[in-house]
């Protein structure tokens, strides 16, 4: 299978969009012609890098690639100079004292060109006008990369900020640029038939999409349709869920490490083979280990989407499998046995190394999860979410400040607490600033601002808690996490709100439960798009309905503001039900974890030491 050839095993083949963004950044790319060194906007990096690796980038006359500093661009005799940034002020002036040192030099005459993504901003052309580079630069192009590809049934828009944006700044834009790829999606996989939405920026991308259509006058795409219902899903639907400590193998390492752009970051030294460290116990290297995390990887496929506590037992089957299948060699005795066994040999040996790799990482999950400060952590979580001690100053919470464990451990458990108490009484809201503002410093008074405008964290109120945790089931007693038989298994016993909306917009849909979506914050938006007579007729005689064929609807699922891989296990999980009758592609403006979604909301907490528990 090739690189990217996982795009393409699930239900909506995900490489046609891949494809269609590769075009268009050669395109761009070959509109400036001789050699070209680019320059990167660190946060574009990882995610072009899954559009369009650098050998394919050299055969396009890339030379040389930099990231974007201030300090200057590294000596290179090529004709173009592009580059390739997101529309942000602070990034103009990096690239305008670039062009200025560049001045300076003289020598080798140069083009320099800017490619912006997703689209130009006049801001930005107003700073570089002020910065005195404007008239320097040969050429302006957009690039719009909005939904990408993380696996086969998951696309991000990798805008980390967009819920800060819509809820702290009153700033659409990001609401903007999703509509706009929801807009590709349909000229690429035909228009979406049924589309319906909870919460104020779903209701805003709807209107913009059904606005977007009706200004092609028709002139779309005539594709028939491969995806049946969007489920658009803002994110303070659930405010509850992405504060919680996930608890799948994917989810927790992306709590304690990071996963960047299917990619994550390890120490290094339990990657280091007893024979290395043998051979040089002072030469451990230093760099970080940098892992591939998508359904490439058989082994990562089977595990990302488990409760941890069910990881080992399955780690532990596969290296019995993998033992058995190359002791094969032993016993095979005639020339085929022989050459059977060796054309499995590097599919083996590809299984052997991903063993190895994923028994380091569970293994550094953990030492992390069996510390008693996850756990306390954990039990307090469980007994907020069940409703126990939600009314009172918590003893755990005042003994996290009292030995100074980092805010946003502290801010997620408040925040918790505030959410299933449906807000705090004023004495105990004000205590809780108290001590956070006299802990951790009076420039937190602007986070909590932030987190109470964002609806995390409130004064009592009348949003019933209780009636949504009863009517939507979200806590399950009796949950198997090592072979779940409901979707509450990703947070041991706590069904995430959002993916139990999901559930039951499938079946028997969102009419059964009309007084649990007036307690939920948004309208609640369903609009029907018409197919065209041809497309229709079209699709019907394929079986595209699913009803005469009996195979499975595809619903596209659109957060906005974040989704945790929790919450995408728990998708996943539902697709995978005999009597789900619905795949799920899954989107999101970004993969966000409890650390990230606060930090995203708070930029004062960048400068304390971070803490996923």
């Amino acid at each position: 299978m090739s690189a990217a050839g996982h795009l393409s095993t699930g239900k909506i083949n995900l490489s046609l969009l891949r494809d269609f963004y590769r075009r268009e950044l050669l395109e761009s790319l070959d509109r400036c012609s001789g050699t070209k060194a680019l320059v990167w906007d660190d946060a574009l990096t990882g995610a072009f890098g899954l559009i369009a690796e650098y050998s394919l980038l050299k055969e396009h006359e890339v030379e040389k690639m930099f990231p974007l500093r201030s300090s200057g661009l590294p000596p290179s005799n090529v004709q173009n100079i592009i580059f390739v940034t997101r529309p942000k002020l602070s990034l103009m002036e990096q690239i305008a004292q670039n062009l200025l040192q560049e001045e300076q030099k003289g020598g080798f005459r140069k083009d320099y060109h800017i490619i912006f993504v997703p689209r130009r901003s006049l801001l930005c052309d107003k700073k570089l006008k002020e910065m005195g580079v404007y008239g320097t630069i040969t050429n302006f192009e957009e690039f719009q990369l909005s939904l990408i590809p993380f696996d086969s049934d998951l696309l991000s828009m990798e805008m980390e900020s967009s819920f800060r944006e819509c809820y702290l700044e009153n700033d659409f834009t990001s609401m903007h640029y999703a509509a706009q790829s929801l807009m590709t999606l349909q000229a690429l996989y035909g228009i979406i038939p049924n589309i319906c939405g909870k919460g104020d920026c779903a209701k805003h991308i709807v209107d913009m999409m059904l606005r977007m259509r009706r200004e092609l006058g028709g002139r779309e795409p005539q594709i028939t349709p491969q995806i049946d219902n969007l489920l658009i899903l803002d994110r303070n639907v659930d405010l509850l869920t992405p504060l919680l400590s996930q608890l799948t193998y994917e989810g927790l390492i992306d709590e304690m490490f990071g996963i960047n752009n299917t990619s994550v970051k390890l120490p290094p030294e339990k990657f280091q083979t007893g024979n290395q460290q043998q051979e040089d116990p002072q030469g451990v290297s230093s760099e970080p280990k940098k892992v591939i995390l998508n359904s490439l990887d058989e082994l990562y496929a089977d595990l990302r989407d488990k409760n941890f506590n069910a990881v080992g037992s399955i780690v532990s089957k596969k290296a019995k499998v993998i033992t058995a299948e190359f002791d094969e060699r032993h016993t095979a005795k005639t020339v085929s046995e022989m050459k059977q066994f060796v054309s499995k040999l590097p599919h083996l040996q590809q299984v052997r190394a991903s063993l190895s790799t994923h028994t380091s990482i569970a293994e550094l999950v953990k030492e992390a999860t069996d510390t008693d400060e996850f756990m306390d952590s954990l039990r307090c979580q469980q007994e907020f979410i069940n409703g126990v001690d939600t009314d009172k100053i918590h003893p755990y919470i005042e003994d996290c400040m009292g030995r100074q464990e980092p805010i946003n451990k502290v801010l997620r458990l408040v925040c918790i607490q505030s959410f299933c108490n449906n807000g705090l009484k004023p004495k105990v809201l004000d205590h809780y600033k108290r001590e956070i503002i006299q802990t951790y410093g009076y420039e937190h008074m602007v986070t909590l601002m932030n987190i109470e405008k964002a609806g995390l964290l409130r004064p009592h109120g009348n949003r019933s808690y209780p009636a949504i945790r009863k009517s939507m089931r979200l806590i399950v007693d009796d949950v198997n996490e090592q072979n779940p038989h409901d979707i509450a298994y990703v947070y041991s016993g706590f069904a995430p709100l959002s993916a139990r909306l999901v559930q039951y917009y499938a079946r028997p849909g969102w009419r059964s439960i009309t007084e649990v979506l007036n307690l939920l914050p948004g309208p609640t938006v369903e609009e029907i798009q018409q197919i065209p007579v041809a497309l229709r007729k079209r699709r019907s005689s394929i079986g595209s309905t699913h009803s005469s064929t009996g195979e499975q609807k595809v619903t596209l699922v659109f957060f906005l503001g974040g989704v945790t891989y929790a919450e995408i296990a728990a998708l996943r999980f539902l697709a995978q039900q005999d009597d789900g009758g619905t795949d799920y592609l899954i989107a999101t403006t970004k993969v966000i974890s409890g650390t990230s979604f606060l930090k995203s909301i708070a930029e004062e907490l960048s400068a304390v030491k971070m803490n996923p528990f």
